[in-house]
């Protein structure tokens, strides 16, 4: 693999995913914009890559999405075009539908969902203009299964697929694919950050998180993913990705395993 010549503008990339990502592709030779609402993290991150001349640091917070087109400008400045856009960015729950504020729905689908589509909805013109284009989504194993204490969150990540699954083929002859990547579980503070039902972070790793694959390896798989342009993959252990399968052919088993799943 290689990405040179290649602008890959990555949201969320101030840690987790997003962070291992950056360094990836910086050591296949790509040049990166990285994006979240913590520049110091990001300026971290850009010394850590292999080429931190060809890193740009642009702040950016995906909760206000009302005018991206300045943002994007800016992007492209960077290095007068942008050839892949990971979206990337988001947030997560950990409560029950019923303890959980509406308020804390709406955040999750602000952050996760529209951010995400408004700023993919940006840039766009820039990739119909060029007739080139990648749009790569970090989704979930979730965005194809729902499970406990994760509603809303699977909420928001369903709706991705079924938005990027509809602009995969309006867009198809403008020669802009997408790939949505699903993540099962992956070594991050993702379940440290996720939301509770009153809104606050529940500051504590789960055990299945804590288990999940180490986050150089899904890097590596994620930018295999990019480069074969694929249209959706799961980099998940084999339980997660059964559950793909078992929902498709097994709905009645699924539902069952689902139910007897540890909620803590």
């Amino acid at each position: 693999m290689d990405f040179s010549n290649k602008v890959i503008w990555i949201t969320g990339a101030s840690s987790g995913i997003g962070k291992t990502l950056a360094i990836e592709l910086s050591n296949l030779n790509a040049k990166i914009i990285l994006s979240s609402r913590k520049k110091e993290a990001l300026e971290l991150v850009k010394n850590e890559c292999k080429h931190p001349s060809e890193v740009k640091v642009l702040p950016l917070d995906l909760e206000n999405y009302t005018n991206f087109s300045n943002t994007v400008d800016k992007a492209i400045s960077c290095f007068n075009k942008v050839d892949i856009l990971v979206n990337n960015g988001g947030i997560s729950q950990r409560s029950f539908a019923k303890d959980t504020s509406i308020d804390v729905d709406k955040r999750l689908l602000d952050i996760n969902y529209l951010g995400t589509i408004a700023l993919t909805k940006a840039i766009l013109p820039h990739f119909i203009k060029n007739k080139q284009g990648q749009f790569v989504v970090t989704t979930s194993i979730v965005g194809k299964i729902g499970t406990p204490l994760r509603s809303s969150y699977a909420a928001s990540k369903h709706a991705l697929h079924g938005f990027f699954d509809s602009l995969r083929a309006e867009h198809y002859q403008d020669n802009i694919p997408v790939t949505l990547v699903c993540p099962g579980f992956v070594q991050t503070n993702v379940s440290k950050n996720a939301l509770t039902g009153d809104g606050s972070p529940q500051q504590k790793m789960d055990v299945a998180t804590q288990n999940g694959i180490h986050p150089k390896k899904f890097a590596k798989l994620m930018a295999k993913a990019i480069f074969k342009k694929k249209e959706e993959v799961y980099i998940a252990g084999l339980k997660e990705k059964s559950g793909v399968y078992a929902k498709r052919f097994y709905p009645k088993l699924l539902s069952y395993m689902i139910r007897k799943l540890s909620v803590t």
